[in-house]
């Protein structure tokens, strides 16, 4: 079933677009400035709009003044984008629109568990519990609506990563039921970064691996609200020593223009040695030159030195 009527998708004249999303709960580390650099340059060796939109959907998550850093310290590294920045924090409305047609069609219902009803149901992927239903026929007499599911199927989603391949993943089976409004009455990342994607024109989601579990989920999604699904590719993740994706939790340090040479090391297209010491310019203007999805490796994760994150 379609929801979103044919001006709300992507017409096939439209330039490809890529995106950069940042969630501000912290500075841009070592493993941002990588998916930052990634989806710079495969959107500029092809031409294609490279938007930054803020994820800051997640308000309890967010940190103050985070935001104008992380936009800051991509202007200092010479990213440029096009068109203003996207803030989700401002678009809630798009968001309750997609949740009410889903309403509407039967294909989104209230859930009155909480976490520690569903404790004990199985562990999904990426750690998260399978929902196990129990309010999908209606809720249960005495409880009241927590929150917003889908309703999933177990007919496996396949689709083909540009870098790793091709992934199968019955989102019914192996996810169950997802939530798209919480119950603390913030709208989930899954249906926003969906609505957001198709609002934009994003025909090309350059990311890292960590996301890689979430695309079936979305692209579920897409199919209900009748919008495209665009090309996927997973960069491999920055981690630790100890296998831990940098991020603020694991004490990564905020990264700038002498990060660049690295990410591009990072990434399979290490510079000429004469050119590491290059202005952040020179480097992502040799990075765009030099971009082949073949020289990424192929892999979810790599570990970084610890100067690096």
């Amino acid at each position: 079933m379609l929801l979103f009527g044919k001006h709300n998708v992507t017409p096939v004249n439209t330039p490809a677009a890529g995106r950069f999303a940042p969630s501000p709960t912290g500075p841009l580390h070592f493993g941002s400035l990588v998916a930052a650099l990634g989806s710079y340059l495969d959107a500029r060796a092809r031409g294609a709009r490279w938007v930054v939109r803020i994820e800051d959907v997640d308000e309890p998550r967010t940190q103050p003044g985070a935001a104008d850093a992380i936009l800051a310290t991509l202007e200092g590294c010479g990213f440029a984008w096009d068109g203003p920045v996207v803030w989700q924090s401002r678009r809630t409305g798009l968001y309750r629109e997609a949740l009410d047609r889903l309403k509407a069609a039967g294909l989104a219902y209230p859930c009155g568990c909480t976490r520690r009803e569903i404790a004990d149901s199985a562990l999904a992927s990426d750690g998260a519990r399978i929902y196990p239903g129990t309010c999908r026929h209606g809720l249960a007499p005495g409880k009241t609506a927590r929150a917003y599911r889908v309703r999933t199927e177990d007919n496996p989603i396949e689709f083909t990563d540009r870098l790793q391949g091709g992934i199968r993943q019955s989102v019914g089976r192996e996810v169950g039921d997802f939530v798209l409004f919480r119950a603390d009455g913030y709208f989930a990342y899954q249906l926003a970064v969906v609505v957001d994607d198709g609002e934009q024109g994003i025909t090309d989601v350059v990311r890292g691996a960590d996301l890689l579990d979430s695309t079936a989920r979305q692209i579920h999604l897409q199919r209900l609200l009748g919008l495209p699904t665009p090309d996927y590719l997973h960069l491999p993740v920055a981690v630790n020593g100890a296998g831990e994706k940098l991020s603020k939790q694991t004490g990564a340090g905020a990264a700038g223009p002498e990060s660049i040479a690295a990410a591009l090391g990072f990434l399979g297209h290490e510079p000429p040695a004469e050119m590491r010491s290059a202005p952040a310019a020179e480097l992502l203007a040799w990075g765009v030159a030099h971009w082949e999805v073949a020289r990424l490796p192929k892999a979810r994760a790599i570990r970084v030195p610890a100067a690096a994150g």
